[in-house]
Parts: C-alpha cells; structure tokens; sequence
C-alpha cells in the first residue's frame, strides 16, 4: 500500500545540497520536495556490521540529514569480508565510531549520532524516541524481537533485514498500518536450530544486496514514494539469482500488535529467545571443562594417563580452518539424526567441542540422552582454544 511521507519536508536546499543531490532532484517522483525531506529525517541504524555498513553509507549519501548508530561492538579482522564501513586501519576501534569517520568522508553534510553502547531493554526506548525511522542491522533474534517491541510500543516503522550464507530477507514492520515481526515470526527458533553468520558463514556481498534494499525501503517511507514492502516480505537467492515476495497478514492474535496483546512492556528476551535449549543447558550444567583442562587433558593422554574421544562437532569446512589436535570430526547433525552414536563407544569418555560451545552443548544433551553419562564439552571452544592455548592458529 501507498503510504504518506513520514517525514514534513525541510525549509530549503543549499546550493552546495543542490549540486550533491542533483541527481536525485531531476528523478520527478524525489524532486526538490523530497530530498528536502530526506534532509529533515532522522534515521536510526541498529548496527555497523554486515547489513548496517551498506545502510548507513547509503544512507548517508542520499542525504539523510541525521543518522544515529546503535554500535557496541569493535572491528575485526573478520568483519572486513563484509563490513564496507570499516578498513584495515580501524582494526580494534570501536565500530560505532569507525562508521561515523566514514560517514563525514561520504557525505560531511550529515549530523551523525552515535550510540557506543549495546541496545537493551534499559536505553531502547530512550533512544528510538529521537528517531523517525529504525533500520534493523541486528544478527540476532533477541535483539530482534527487542526492536520490534519497542517499535510497536512508540508507533514507529522499522526496516528490516536478515542474512545468511547466500540467502537474504527484507520487510517493513509498522504495526500501526501491516504486521509486525512478530506477525511474521511468533516465536523464535528453538536454541540453536538456526546458526548465526560467525557459525554458518555469510557472502560478503549478499550483505549489500539486502543492505541496499533496506535503504531503499528507508527512502520510499521518508519520502512517500511507491510501494513500500510493508506486508510483504522479500526473500533473496543469490545463488539462483531469484527474488520472490511473498505475502504476510497482519496477525489479529499476535501477542503485541493483535486484538487482545499479552505483550505489552519489554520483556526478557533472552530468556524468551534462549542461547541454548534447556536440555543443552541441564546437559552442560556440571558437564563443561575450559581450554586449559583440555590441554592438561590432551597430555595425559598422550602419556597414557588418560583415555578419551575429543570431538569436534563443527562443519568440515570449519574445520579445514583451525583445529584442536587430536580431535576427530564428527559434524553437529550426525548427534541429531543419531548417526554420531554408532561411531562412540561408551568404553571411552567423550569430550565435545565447537566453535564456542554452543552446538558442542546440544551434542552433550544427545550424548547424555544416550547414556553417555560421563561426556563433558568444552567451554569456549576451539575459539577459547585459539585465544589461550594455540594463538599460531587462525581464528574465524
């Protein structure tokens, strides 16, 4: 559906505005009416990762005339592949600040807000409260559902975005006029079902397809322009270059935006999303070892003083990449379809890890489902083996 502007135009262009913009005033449906209401719009981007580096530099370059940025986090070397925003020069600064310095080389026009600080339900209010617009950049669903609530809650529109390997999805959330997240997305994934991008890998260029797409949704609500994918959502293949978009209802029984809404304040989410299942988190309660254990561990048995199975339930191409010596590879989806217990024998203890222990713990529930009772894992993974034990090797 067409929807008004959702911002009142700004009094006028400079000169210097009019040169920058030019070509975004000769396109009728913008114009001079609707660049100047991207000048007085106030956009919020929640992360300068993945998807909110292509935002917030496009953005940016539009003319959007204040961008503020929800960022607590610090660049990495891994975040390059990706990460536009950032060079190899702001390795280790913050990120939120990284992306603003890039924003003034883009466009010094800008009036750029930074917000160095981890959204929760202690400052989201405050700080969506200053915003016209919300651009979701988050990559995880506790944060998502924490958006969306606060969103519904202040009558704002959110744009949002999701990546992962070659697949991406995009929408527009405004309960006030179509659906919300939740319309969508009534409960999140069981505890580790669906893996995030550090688990699972993400292409780097499949964040500036969907990225692109938010802004481009941004640009039509500001300005009120065309059909904005509100009540639709877009669904990216890039490995069969194929979109399709497919329909979503408002939900007259969703539990914030429905007739009779059970959520009507901000709650836990991250008892509500879960980092792990319940099973996982009783199986790894008095069950988990540290890195430094292991090593203790790995030589005991080398000398014979100790026998176990280390294993290591990430994906072959994981690891391909680094690897806790001696350990053997049995994939997490082995432990669910059962195939992983015809390789275990009980006669030996078997001691689990992944990346950062969060698959290795749904294994370990398996195991001890299975009789495995003396199993452990190992806390932090092969990342907290890289970081303490054996810095020689790559992290990822």
């Amino acid at each position: 559906m067409s929807l008004p502007p959702l911002v009142e135009p700004a009094a006028e262009l400079t000169i210097d505005e009019v040169r920058r913009y030019s070509r975004h005033l000769i396109i009728p449906d913008v114009g001079m009416t609707g660049q100047r209401r991207l000048k007085n719009a106030k956009v919020l981007v929640i992360g300068a990762g993945g998807l909110g580096s292509p935002a917030l530099l496009y953005l940016a370059a539009a003319g959007v005339g204040t961008l503020g940025i929800v960022e607590f986090d610090e660049v990495d070397e891994s975040n390059l592949q990706r990460q536009v925003i950032h060079g190899q020069s702001d390795v280790g600064r913050p990120k939120a600040e990284s992306a603003r310095d890039s924003i003034r080389e883009i466009n010094p026009l800008v009036n750029v807000v930074v917000h160095n600080e981890r959204l929760d339900n202690d400052n989201v209010m405050s700080i969506f409260a200053d915003y016209d617009l919300i651009v979701d950049g988050t990559d995880n669903f506790a944060t998502r559902y924490l958006v969306n609530d606060a969103a519904v809650l202040l009558g704002k529109p959110y744009v949002w975005g999701s990546i992962y390997r070659f697949d991406g999805q995009a929408s527009v959330f405004w309960a006030e006029h179509g659906p919300c997240y939740r319309c969508l997305y009534p409960e999140p994934p069981p505890p580790g079902m669906v893996p995030s991008c550090a688990e699972g890998g993400v292409l780097g260029v499949l964040c500036a397809s969907i990225g692109s797409i938010q802004v481009n949704e941004a640009i039509k609500l500001l300005a009120g322009i065309g059909e904005p994918l509100l009540g639709k959502l877009m669904i990216y293949d890039a490995l069969e270059m194929e979109y399709r978009k497919l329909a979503v209802r408002k939900d007259p029984n969703c539990a914030i935006c429905g007739d009779n809404p059970t959520v009507t304040e901000l709650i836990d989410y991250q008892a509500f999303c879960g980092a792990v299942s319940d099973e996982a988190a009783d199986a790894a309660a008095d069950s988990t070892i540290s890195v430094t254990t292991l090593s203790h561990w790995l030589k005991e048995r080398d000398s014979g003083e100790r026998d176990f199975v280390l294993v290591d339930v990430r994906e072959p191409n994981e690891y391909e990449i680094n690897q806790i010596p001696g350990s053997v590879l049995i994939p997490k989806g082995d432990f669910l379809n059962g195939g992983a217990l015809e390789r275990l024998s009980q006669d030996s203890q078997v001691v689990l890890h992944c990346k950062s222990g969060v698959r290795s713990a749904e294994c370990l529930a398996v195991l001890k489902g299975a009789g495995f009772s003396d199993s452990v894992h190992v806390g932090g993974g092969v990342t907290a083996w890289v970081n303490q034990i054996d810095p020689s090797q790559p992290a990822y």
